[in-house]
């Protein structure tokens, strides 16, 4: 599954707070059940336009990873949940918009199917 959240948030100090980004992503996985194998990576880009200025931020899962970019000049935040495992995808929309304050959003939910693919012969063979 891959869980894709778009949305503009009403409370700007979350989008540009490090502190609160890097606690979402540390404890997040957890709250989903799924295994953290890293610690959140953090940064704060502050340079060129001021509409890219934003906090990104991302956390390796052993079930993939979970990403965050915000864009608090525009008061935006995108967000990417990968999980080869199944989760409940309503309750982490609801979750997030109520934790990043969230008025309008965005979803999308792609199914991204992990089974062997049987290539043909002439493509299974092949050497890169």
């Amino acid at each position: 599954m891959h869980l894709i959240i778009d949305g503009n948030g009403s409370d700007p100090s979350i989008l540009k707070d490090e502190k609160f980004i890097r606690n979402l992503l540390d404890t997040y996985p957890g709250k989903i059940g799924m295994t953290k194998i890293s610690p959140p990576y953090i940064t704060h880009y502050m340079q060129g336009k001021p509409d890219d200025w934003g906090v990104s931020g991302f956390v390796f899962i052993a079930e993939s990873h979970i990403s965050i970019h915000t864009f608090e000049v525009q008061g935006t935040v995108n967000i990417d949940i990968f999980s080869c495992k199944d989760f409940d995808a309503q309750r982490v929309i609801e979750d997030l918009r109520q934790t990043l304050h969230l008025t309008h959003f965005r979803t999308q939910l792609l199914d991204r199917d992990l089974k062997p693919i049987k290539l043909p012969e002439e493509l299974a063979s092949r050497k890169v």
